[in-house]
Order: structure tokens, then C-alpha cells, then sequence
């Protein structure tokens, strides 16, 4: 039995822009899309509403099948060595997730799709999204369908966003990887923009997901399917 494989990118901005495109290139020759996760701010006072290029680059992903994940507003740690929305009560996170989420809106770039930094969310978080509008979350344990209340369980293989990036764990990554393909479960690869620059993360990733082809994965990305239609929102 075959499973599916997704593959994220976060930390995309106008400095990794260009190393973020030829790791898409290299996906787009093995039929694999990603999901990129975007945040309207990230360190260095960097504002995706300055950066057109990037907005640019992103939307034409998205229409040739690449998902657009919302990741978090401004990635700041809202408490000492906590991810953004990690620990924030709920009427704080929903003032986090509007200003997100105009921020998109405005560029074109919107999205029912959430996946928190680091992937961890609070319960006051989770409970903001859905009022929000957003319909689906990825965390840590699994895949939150948040109207139906339903989850597909599944751990994360990354590199970066708080996972480590040393070559034993790159090397235990992409064994886990194929255990997880070879198995037919499905198998969420995540890697941080800046480790991409890598040779040794970037190689890592690329032989994770040629290893989860090999077992027959089939290559998706973060979705949500209406009730009632079969449209998805991406």
C-alpha cells in the first residue's frame, strides 16, 4: 500500500528566495509540490508587503499546484524560548492571526491553512482559528481538519524550525523517512529556507523524498476539502 508524502518550506523571504526556487525546480522534476509556509514578518524588519518579487514568486507557485500555509505573524517568542503562537491565550492569538491574515489578503496570498512556528499551538490558538476562518491545521502531532474535529496523526521529519540540522540527524531523518513511506503512512518532510544554503540538510531532503518516491509515496500537499464540494483550499 502506497502513501502520501508532503513537503514544506518555511522561512521564505527575499534573501532565500533564490535558494528556495532551485530546491522547487528540483521538486517540480521529481512531480513533487510543496507547501510554503509564509509569515507577513520575519527578523531584520522584514515585511512581505516591501517584497513584490516574493509575492510574486509565491503566487505563481501556488498556480502551478504549490500550497500557501500561513505560519505564524511575526515568529517572535512571545514568552523567553517560545515559538510565537505556542503559549498565547486565545484573544491574543486572534489579534496575531487578523493582522496575518489582512497581510495576505492584501497581496493575494490568502489562506484557510495554518501550521504554527515551531508546529506547536496553544489551545487558546487553536480555538481562534476556526473563528477566523481557518479550516485547517498542521502541528506537531497531526493534521487538524478544524471544522470536522478530526485528525490525521503524523509526525514531522524536518530540519530547521527548532529540529536539528547536525549530519546524524540528517542521516537519521531520511531513514525514518523511508521507514514511514516504505510502511505506507504518510510522511510530512519539513525544511527551513536557511538550511536549504546547506549542502548537507539540502542533500538530506532531497534523499528523503527521492527514498519516499521509490517506495511509492504519493507526493501531495497541506488541503482542505470542502463538505460539500470537491474544490480544496490551498
Amino acid at each position: 500500500m502506497s502513501g502520501r508524502m508532503i513537503v514544506s518550506v518555511s522561512g521564505i523571504r527575499d534573501t532565500t528566495r533564490d535558494v528556495v526556487d532551485g530546491f522547487a525546480k528540483e521538486m517540480d522534476a521529481r512531480g513533487v509540490p510543496l507547501s510554503l509556509f509564509v509569515a507577513p514578518r520575519l527578523s531584520d524588519h522584514y515585511r512581505l508587503v516591501r517584497d513584490p518579487a516574493t509575492q510574486e514568486w509565491l503566487l505563481e507557485r501556488r498556480e502551478g499546484g504549490d500550497a500557501i500555509v500561513l505560519h505564524g505573524y511575526d515568529q517572535a517568542a512571545t514568552k523567553r524560548r517560545r515559538a510565537e503562537f505556542s503559549s498565547l491565550p486565545e484573544h491574543e492569538a486572534t489579534l496575531r492571526l487578523l493582522a496575518a491574515d489582512r497581510v495576505l489578503e492584501d497581496t493575494g496570498l490568502r489562506t484557510r491553512l495554518f501550521a504554527p512556528p515551531r508546529w506547536t499551538a496553544s489551545k487558546g490558538a487553536v480555538a481562534a482559528l476556526p473563528r477566523i476562518g481557518f479550516r485547517l491545521l498542521a502541528d506537531i502531532s497531526g493534521i487538524h481538519d478544524l471544522e470536522r474535529g478530526t485528525v490525521v496523526r503524523s509526525r514531522v521529519y524536518g530540519i530547521g524550525q527548532g529540529a536539528k540540522a547536525e549530519p546524524w540527524w540528517c542521516r537519521a531523518m531520511v531513514i525514518g523517512a523511508g521507514r514511514v513511506a516504505r510502511r505506507g503512512e504518510l510522511l510530512r518532510l519539513a525544511i527551513s529556507a536557511k538550511h536549504l544554503a546547506a549542502p548537507g540538510p539540502r542533500q538530506a531532503m532531497l534523499d528523503a523524498v527521492d527514498l519516499a518516491l521509490h517506495h511509492g509515496a504519493e507526493p501531495t500537499v497541506y488541503r482542505w476539502r470542502r463538505r460539500s464540494e470537491s474544490r480544496e483550499a490551498a
